[in-house]
């Protein structure tokens, strides 16, 4: 693991899309996971403004997660990149790969799993992302698995359909298995209210297993963390 600290939420942006652009210029194709929340739309706006030339073509989106409504929906992971990042760069539209969070849950979880097995490599007999962007809920959720839902993470599934502990809106989301099994995964996270759980998830003491993102471990050891001071506290 290795946990790289920032300034402020705006370095964290800087740092990591030039991270992803290098990644991407490294690859003649990339398949990338993208995670919704404030921290990716301050990175999208920042890759949209400083990296259009970048070869997008290159690039293929899929989500980590969705929730359960409509693409124009203002809570749509999928509508926030269009605004913050499709909308203003030259990507293929056969490159986007949205989950469908409008249709029935449990039909479009085990379409987005088909998607998976179609378009990704395959390695240890799983679909296989280079990239795996992910985000952490100041309650330790990652992805959309949340504390109270630990078996969809160990679940065999490639996709999964979560509920929302406090709202009980449905969501999609992507399984353990297919998360530790990218080449690289990254973390975004920043914040004041994240800072209790960074702490905990990074010591990975005996209590922090029952927080889903403290079990991200990916084969490829290949993990970051970009997090800014007020996140990461002292550690």
């Amino acid at each position: 693991m290795e946990v790289k600290v920032f300034k402020d939420k705006q370095e964290v942006a800087e740092k990591f899309s030039e991270y992803l652009a290098q990644l991407i210029s490294s690859r003649d194709v990339i398949y990338v996971a993208l995670s919704g929340g404030s921290t990716p739309k301050v990175v999208f706006d920042h890759l949209a403004e400083h990296f259009q030339d970048l070869d997008w073509s290159r690039v293929h989106f899929f989500w980590g997660d969705e929730r359960c409504v409509p693409p124009e929906d203002q809570e749509s992971n999928y509508k926030m990149t269009v605004d913050h990042l499709l909308s203003r760069i030259n990507m293929p539209v056969e490159n986007i790969h949205r989950i469908k969070g409008e249709n029935e849950p449990v039909a479009e979880a085990a379409s987005y799993s088909e998607q998976l097995v179609r378009f990704l490599p395959s390695q240890n007999g799983i679909p296989q992302f280079d990239l795996v962007i992910l985000g952490m809920g100041s309650d330790g959720h990652t992805a959309s698995i949340f504390p109270d839902q630990l078996h969809l993470w160990t679940s065999g599934k490639l996709c999964e359909v979560a509920e929302h502990p406090d709202t009980g809106q449905k969501r999609l989301t992507i399984t353990g298995k297919v998360i530790n099994n990218a080449m690289e995964v990254a973390f975004l996270v920043t914040g004041a209210d994240k800072r209790e759980k960074v702490n905990e998830v990074l010591r990975y003491d005996r209590n922090s297993q029952q927080y889903p993102a403290a079990l991200v471990s990916p084969q490829s050891k290949k993990l970051l963390w970009f997090t800014d001071e007020t996140a990461a506290g002292s550690r």
